[in-house]
């Protein structure tokens, strides 16, 4: 049985998503290239303490961000709970917070513990904070520019409103209304005679 409506068309695939591969094989390639130059010049052995130490060094950081996100959390519940004594409000978390970049130094911990030697460049380079701020300040800038070029009610395909997966795999984006859920305050139970044979 047909319905006559025309056929979804497929979504435009994102260059994300289509130079993302590429760009991971290039990278991987590059690696391997830079530590057989780098072992050959200076020895397998120097190659693998480097590796080694990148491994060590991005898990103390790691470790580190770790500790100071905790850190953050807790103070900021502790904040929100005084605000709650006091009867206010609380508060929302100030620049401070979002200047820590603390994302940052767990991402320059990650790429040091994966072995290459430009990943680990890439992560010295994040553990320094004027980098890490630039970096920050560059990643805001794009998401802003992202969320002003969403159109109204979206997010830029990011978030879609609930989908609905037919049987037949077509997908019907729309939203679920629940009209049969209780209006009213909820009523106790009410106790019920056993059923009897």
């Amino acid at each position: 049985m047909t319905t006559g409506a025309p056929p979804p068309l497929a979504p435009k695939r994102s260059r994300a998503r289509t130079f993302l591969p590429l760009g991971l094989v290039v990278w991987l390639v590059l690696e391997i290239w830079l530590l057989t130059v780098v072992a050959n010049a200076a020895g397998g052995f120097t190659v693998l303490l480097l590796l080694v130490g990148g491994g060590v060094l991005g898990a103390a950081v790691i470790k580190r961000a770790g500790r100071r996100a905790f850190a953050n959390l807790t103070g900021t519940f502790q904040r929100a709970q005084e605000a709650a004594q006091r009867g206010e409000m609380p508060t929302a978390p100030g620049k401070a917070a979002a200047a820590d970049r603390n994302g940052f130094l767990m991402l320059g911990g990650l790429l040091l513990m994966i072995p290459g030697l430009i990943s680990d460049a890439v992560g010295l380079l994040l553990l320094v904070p004027p980098v890490r701020a630039a970096v920050g300040r560059l990643a805001e800038r794009a998401v802003e520019r992202r969320m002003a070029a969403a159109q109204p009610g979206s997010l830029q395909d990011a978030f879609q409103q609930a989908r609905i997966h037919r049987p037949d795999g077509k997908v019907v984006p729309g939203e679920v209304i629940r009209e049969d859920a209780p209006q009213g305050p909820p009523r106790a139970r009410e106790s019920r005679p056993p059923l009897t044979p």
